[in-house]
């Protein structure tokens, strides 16, 4: 085990970390420091005990509460726990800058977000929950999932549509005082542990695409929840048991009025705040995993020889970690760039660096995973390393949340939204134009000067 001055020097000594400079706060400096040991010696452990038989996301079951439960209750004495949220929220209201130094932290584990409570996807339910939610649904739901008594479920993608909302066809209609679901939802995380799915349905059909849905809180225990299969991350076999996302038939699911989270029509609203914090948080937790790969680069490259000399004499592999180094430290300045305009800019001012940040992710986690994985030789191959699932992983991230191509072309819109056409005939940076226009500004000198040579 290593010790906490240790853990945060060797975290320090990387070179491409600059995390420390953004905060000048020691009592903040020291929750990083806090974090960044429990993290290695408390968290990480968990990603290899759960990896093999299974992951308790229950929170009935025994063993995952008798392990969880005292580390959660270690965050909370901290004041770290659901630091997501501010404090309109019932949260402690860090800030989108301080929660991505926290969460570079979180990503290097799978289980630490779990364990500080801020799991997807029950934060975005939570944010939700705390925008849209009635005072009765949050004393039912909101509650309970702050505490971290129980986990939920984020049911929206189909089978036939993926994430766009124009093609999704599970329906829901009044009949009397109750709403009845019915329909197919694709990949939705968590279903076999949730206490309560968030469900998106389409209420109006003929209404335009953004008021077409509405989103429901649907209790687990409703009669009519049949997931006909839960899906692996890639990898596993098709009869494996600890897949976590749930391939759901509604079949004439009945809730009541109530259970409907915000109005008849804006379940697109909700979706989009609810997205838009995912999509950040996403990339500021891939910002530790890419640390981590480039971590298990350096390592092997002092490690190894090959040809008579360490792996860390040859160029290509000197390239292949200054390609790394770099781009991760690009990637990771876009992220806190990003959760600056958060914090100091008003609400939908941070739309296109999200969407920035969702496209380079992905591209970003992958070239690096990449790298350490081909530095390892086979042994980066076998499923004795984790840069396969990183591999997928970072695929994964390129669909979550809407599409990389879908955020492209965002970005796109949004920058020739401020573009305008050139007023003549050639662009304003044609040279030849630009000369005539000088030697015209600078007419009355260059004449003065030509007529004393």
């Amino acid at each position: 085990m290593r010790g906490q001055a240790q853990g945060a020097a060797e975290r320090r000594n990387l070179g491409t970390s600059g995390m420390w400079d953004f905060s000048t706060e020691p009592e903040f400096q020291a929750k990083l420091d806090w974090m960044e040991t429990f993290v290695r010696e408390e968290c990480e452990p968990l990603d290899m005990l759960f990896a093999y038989t299974g992951a308790p996301y229950d929170v009935h079951n025994r063993t995952a509460r008798a392990i969880l439960k005292p580390l959660q209750a270690k965050v909370k004495a901290q004041g770290l726990w659901a630091c997501h949220l501010g404090p309109e929220l019932g949260g402690p209201g860090f800030g989108q800058v301080k929660l991505a130094l926290m969460n570079e932290i979180l990503g290097q584990s799978s289980w630490a977000p779990t364990v500080f409570g801020t799991a997807a996807p029950d934060t975005g339910n939570a944010e939700i929950l705390a925008m849209f939610g009635t005072d009765e649904q949050k004393a039912r739901y909101l509650k309970p999932l702050m505490e971290g008594d129980i986990v939920s479920c984020f049911s929206m993608t189909e089978p036939q549509a993926g994430a766009d909302p124009k093609e999704f066809i599970c329906k829901a209609w009044q009949e009397g005082d109750e709403w009845v679901i019915d329909g197919e939802k694709w990949y939705s995380s968590n279903a076999r542990y949730a206490s309560f799915f968030i469900v998106m349905a389409v209420t109006d059909p003929d209404a335009s695409p953004s008021r077409r849905m509405s989103m429901f809180i649907v209790p687990a225990e409703t009669p009519g929840i049949n997931i006909l299969r839960n899906v692996g991350l890639g990898g596993p076999p098709l009869s494996d048991p600890h897949g976590d996302h749930a391939y759901i038939r509604y079949e004439r699911v009945r809730v009541p009025a109530d259970a409907m989270l915000g109005g008849p029509g804006e379940g697109f609203k909700v979706a989009q705040a609810r997205l838009g914090g995912g999509r950040v948080h996403h990339a500021m937790r891939t910002v530790g995993q890419c640390r981590r790969a480039l971590e298990m680069m350096l390592e092997r490259a002092v490690s190894r020889r090959t040809r008579g000399r360490p792996l860390a004499d040859h160029q290509f592999v000197q390239g292949a970690i200054a390609d790394s180094a770099i781009e991760l430290e690009q990637f990771r300045l876009l992220v806190l760039r990003t959760a600056w305009i958060i914090d100091t800019q008003p609400h939908g001012a941070a739309r296109t660096a999200i969407a920035m940040c969702k496209v380079q992710m992905a591209k970003v986690y992958h070239d690096i995973a990449q790298r350490a994985l081909h530095l390892h030789g086979s042994l980066g191959v076998s499923n004795e390393m984790p840069f396969v699932k990183m591999l997928i992983g970072a695929e994964a991230l390129a669909l979550a949340d809407g599409p990389t191509e879908v955020h492209k072309v965002q970005v796109a819109k949004a920058l020739l939204g401020t573009a305008k056409a050139a007023p003549g005939l050639f662009p304003t940076e044609y040279l030849p134009a630009r000369l005539a226009d000088a030697q015209a500004r600078y007419a009355h000198i260059l004449d003065k000067t030509t007529e004393s040579a």
